[in-house]
């Protein structure tokens, strides 16, 4: 079995294009339509890298990755933050938050898979 890759936003179009491009590389994907989900998602299961959006409803992405970096089993997972946010002080927020990486929208198939390549070999 492929790598497990959780894909979390709340944009079906984005997950869809996340899903696509990352099975077709042989990646198993999970998906989640924000962030309470997300965390649902992720009971018992080892997934190999997290790949998030930032503004979505209920929970946004940076307060999912400081819950999942406070899961002690999660804690080396690399979290990358997929987002049309490209602020540097939405960055910091998100490096500080325990964000492996960042990557902004619209993001082509081969950066994505470089990126994910990279955090988890």
């Amino acid at each position: 079995m492929g790598k497990m890759v959780l894909a979390v936003d709340d944009s079906k179009t984005m997950r869809d294009m996340v899903s696509f491009t990352l099975r077709g590389a042989g990646y198993t994907v999970v998906e989640a339509d924000n962030g309470v989900n997300a965390l649902k998602a992720l009971v018992g299961k080892k997934v190999d890298v997290i790949i998030t959006d930032v503004n979505m409803p209920e929970m946004d992405g940076i307060t999912l990755v400081k819950k999942i970096r406070a899961q002690p089993q999660f804690a080396g997972t690399p979290v990358l933050i997929l987002t049309t946010e490209s602020d540097q002080s939405k960055k910091d927020e998100g490096r500080a938050a325990g964000a492996t990486g960042w990557i902004v929208k619209p993001f082509s198939p081969d950066k994505l898979l470089q990126i994910v390549a990279k955090v988890c070999p």
